[in-house]
């Protein structure tokens, strides 16, 4: 059977219009109860990349991940926030991009990932850390943002689950792997294969252009997407975005490794529910202006490692103190 993405025009991020696109846009995929049956554990596993730029669209928006948070509550589930961001906390990079509403709201825990070895299917990765939280979860729904990269070219549904690779293990990753661009690439699929989630939806209403990932600029695309298979939703946003398949590392794994049947049309593979991906191609996407090598040496190990913790331990505290 080809796989399902449900493409469809989202111009708000107000609640009831919100609410509104996201029910058309899972419609065609059974709806939420199709995922969530009542008592089940949910991750919702947005893009908590930096708190550092709150306004430039870096992060999934919080309205984005209320709306999804509620509808997984309509079906009985229980759902909870998780990431591992470059830098810092995931609650503190939350709260500077405005979640602490939502998370008072609902009462929404956020989890810090913690890292478990799991077997996986390439035994050339059995050495990657995943986070026991989305391994253990019941359902996984992955909510990434629409974004360029300056390393590798996009983040879409499969880089975003790179954020399941806890703490500093991702530049450890970036050591270890960043110098073969194709194993790096590899690496994310295994990771997206790992992490299997049960429902990727994409945000891209505003996408961040230009300099990603924080970078750059905010884009108004009016685009959600939604799908069970990650590897087909990105498959269908370069073809969006106008951008070679081969030239995202990601995709261009997702096809070396079987993951995702190339033709020259992706209709042959891939069912269109709602629209059409020609209806909604976008001529002029920014790409970074330059790319800058996936390789991490070890001074930049260490240099970002201790980033990391400053401003976890020192930064985000007292930020928090200071707003008592």
């Amino acid at each position: 059977m080809p796989a399902s993405v449900s493409l469809i025009r989202a111009t708000s991020y107000q609640d009831e219009a919100l609410r509104e696109s996201l029910e058309t846009l899972l419609e065609p995929l059974g709806g939420m109860t199709t995922f969530v049956r009542p008592g089940y554990k949910v991750l919702l596993k947005p893009n908590l990349l930096t708190g550092s730029r709150p306004g430039k669209e870096c992060t999934t928006r919080p309205e984005l991940v209320y709306a999804v948070a509620k509808m997984v509550m309509e079906a009985g589930g229980i759902p909870f926030l998780g990431d591992s961001p470059a830098f810092g906390s995931a609650k503190g990079v939350a709260i500077a991009s405005g979640y602490q509403p939502i998370l008072d709201q609902l009462q929404l825990p956020i989890v810090e990932f913690h890292g478990k070895r799991y077997q996986t299917i390439n035994e050339g990765f059995n050495h990657l850390l995943l986070c026991k939280e989305a391994m253990e979860a019941d359902v996984v729904i992955n909510l990434p943002k629409v974004k360029s990269h300056c390393q590798l070219v996009l983040t879409l549904g499969v880089k975003n689950l790179f954020g399941c690779v806890p703490g500093k293990m991702k530049a450890w990753w970036h050591m270890e792997a960043g110098k073969d661009v194709n194993r790096f690439g590899d690496m994310l699929v295994e990771t997206a294969k790992a992490i299997n989630p049960d429902l990727t939806i994409l945000d891209g209403i505003i996408g961040h252009e230009g300099n990603g990932p924080s970078n750059g600029e905010p884009r108004k695309l009016n685009i959600l997407a939604a799908s069970t298979d990650v590897f087909a939703l990105d498959r269908v946003m370069v073809e969006i975005l106008n951008v070679a398949p081969e030239q995202v590392p990601t995709v261009a794994a997702s096809i070396r490794l079987g993951m995702l049947k190339y033709g020259e049309n992706l209709g042959e593979n891939i069912n269109f529910p709602n629209l059409h991906p020609d209806i909604l191609q976008i001529d002029d996407w920014r790409l970074p202006d330059k790319f800058v090598p996936i390789d991490f040496g070890m001074p930049r190990v260490i240099k970002s490692t201790f980033k990391h913790l400053y401003i976890r331990f020192i930064q985000e505290p007292m930020r928090a103190y200071g707003k008592q």
